[in-house]
């Protein structure tokens, strides 16, 4: 189990309490938006924005945290993350936010409150990066379908 340190920014919303899980097996936290003065924001078809969370938050040495759609939302709106996954990075303790994107036909509220994204905590490895020759393989170069459509 990793512990991750959540702390509210100044003038948010607490009230909606932390990211949580919504069923035992789930792999992701639900996050909310948390908007200043409850509004609501609405979102054009193919416009994006950064939603706030109300959030910062510290995450240990060796982990990450992914920022992903949320399932439903994209399936029913066309609502998005254009960079996902977000990563979020261990050394990071600026203000979590999520940049939401309509990728739908119609224009979309975001609500102070909704559920807009999941986050999900993951081990990160990192490399040593070394210049040398490359081996060959089977498949060489090929690339992008080349392995066929069944």
């Amino acid at each position: 189990m990793v512990t991750i340190l959540f702390e509210w920014i100044t003038g948010a919303d607490a009230t909606f309490g932390l990211p949580t899980y919504a069923t035992a097996g789930a792999a992701g936290a639900d996050l909310r938006a948390n908007f200043e003065d409850h509004q609501t924001v609405t979102l054009d078809a193919g416009v994006r924005t950064l939603v706030p969370t109300g959030l910062r938050l510290a995450i240990p040495d060796g982990f990450e945290v992914q920022v992903r759609p949320r399932s439903g939302l994209a399936l029913k709106h066309g609502i998005t993350l254009p960079n996902s996954p977000g990563t979020i990075d261990s050394d990071y303790r600026g203000p979590l936010g999520v940049i939401v994107q309509n990728s739908g036909t119609e224009p979309f509220k975001i609500t102070h409150g909704m559920r807009i994204a999941q986050m999900v905590v993951a081990p990160v490895v990192q490399a040593t990066f070394t210049a040398g020759t490359v081996d060959e393989t089977s498949r060489g170069a090929d690339g992008f379908g080349s392995t066929g459509t069944t």
